[in-house]
């Protein structure tokens, strides 16, 4: 059975930085790719950034370019989210997700973790 689970959210004050992990088990996943979303309260759900488990083909979100870095560890079946000079529009649940093909869209995630609270204060 696949698990994907989310750590290391909580409170940051506009500027700051958080790391957010993410880890996965339950079956292989080379080839697969991982992503991370985000869902504001009142807003639909949207796409942060992904990477395939080579660790290549990384792909940000315009709203997040040059602040945040995703990453992987093999090893560890754990993905990596560094937030740096977060902003108060940044506040919202992040969500990882795991699918066989890469994708800035949700559908083609088949995977998913409960999601972890990021907050922004100014």
């Amino acid at each position: 059975q696949v698990q994907v689970v989310e750590s290391g959210g909580g409170s940051v004050q506009a500027g700051g930085s958080l790391r957010l992990s993410c880890e996965a088990s339950g079956r292989t996943f080379s080839m697969y790719a991982f992503a991370w979303f985000r869902q504001a309260s009142g807003k639909e759900r949207e796409f942060v950034a992904r990477i395939m488990w080579s660790g290549s083909d990384t792909v940000y979100a315009d709203s997040v370019k040059g602040r945040f870095t995703i990453s992987i560890e093999n090893a560890k079946n754990t993905m990596y989210l560094q937030m740096n000079s977060v902003k108060p529009e940044d506040t919202a649940v992040y969500y990882c997700a795991v699918g066989a093909l890469p994708s800035d869209y949700e559908r083609f995630y088949n995977y998913w973790g409960q999601g972890t609270r990021v907050t922004v204060s100014s």
